[in-house]
């Protein structure tokens, strides 16, 4: 697991060593500074890991401080309910219908059943996508045409998994930009929804974040806390940007757990995250 994180992040890992060549055993706190800039981290955040630490940084010192921007609360809202009833939220192109098919995935292989809900009726190339994912993966769906209510195939879609006695239920909404009023009061009506279908459902809402938009991510997820509550984070496509370092403005700024990280395009390519490992392929490339 420990190999896949720095895999994962190894654009990033280059574009530290073009500031620090050599690993040594301490960095000059200027350095470390600079180090976190290019990885992406927000100013404001690197004052503050940098304000206690001496001049002269060690590699412990280095951890704990950015270790302590994933010491938040974590309810994992874990259930033996089921259906399992998760949303999947975000903007076009953060990589939500790729990551439902992992996630699908991910379940099936561990001896779960999985039902779709192809709520996303905006654009036609929506439905048509996870229905070829569903077709793929052997993973049965619920889906409709363009322009039909969104909120009738989560009505639908959770009623069927009820009814199959189906372990999750997972259901794509429109890629909407938060900006967009009546693409977000269709949102808060999906989950009002879906509370009817099958009450206190939907049990999560994951949002999906892409990796190469680095910090920019976060004003878009505040957005959408705001409009429903978010339950937690998936970030995409890290490995393919520079960036890695968002990964700890995101987690200070939003204060909300960071479920799993997508890892590639194939179905199996989506691993949990993990807070220690994240900064242990950072600080590797920093310190001896």
């Amino acid at each position: 697991m420990f190999g896949l994180f720095k895999k994962i992040l190894s654009k990033t890992t280059d574009a530290i060593r073009e500031i620090a060549p050599q690993k040594r055993k301490q960095i000059p706190k200027e350095e470390f500074e600079d180090i976190l800039l290019e990885a992406d981290v927000h100013y404001d955040l690197i004052e503050r890991l940098l304000k206690p630490l001496p001049n002269k940084i060690n590699r412990i010192q280095a951890y704990n401080s950015m270790i302590s921007v994933f010491h938040y609360d974590v309810d994992e809202k874990k259930s033996d309910v089921k259906p399992y009833v998760e949303m999947i939220i975000g903007v076009n192109g953060a990589g939500k219908t790729t990551t439902i098919a992992k996630l699908s995935y991910r379940y099936k292989s561990s001896g779960q059943s999985v039902l779709l809900g192809a709520g996303d009726t905006f654009r036609a190339a929506a439905i048509e996508q996870l229905s070829r994912w569903a077709t793929k993966l052997e993973i049965p769906i619920v889906a409709t045409r363009q322009g039909h209510d969104p909120a009738a195939v989560v009505f639908d879609t959770i009623q069927s998994a009820k009814s199959k006695g189906v372990d999750h239920v997972i259901i794509d909404t429109a890629g909407r930009l938060h900006t967009q009023t009546n693409l977000a009061e269709e949102l808060k009506k999906m989950v009002r929804i879906a509370d009817k279908a099958m009450a206190g459902s939907p049990h999560r809402k994951l949002l999906i974040l892409d990796g190469t938009q680095g910090g920019s991510t976060i004003n878009q997820a505040k957005a959408f806390n705001e409009m429903i509550g978010i339950d937690g984070i998936i970030i995409t496509k890290l490995d393919g940007t520079a960036k890695g370092g968002a990964v700890l403005s995101i987690a200070d700024e939003l204060k909300m757990p960071i479920w799993y990280i997508g890892t590639g395009e194939k179905p199996e390519d989506i691993t949990p995250f993990k807070a220690n490992e994240f900064v242990n392929a950072i600080l590797d490339e920093i310190f001896e």
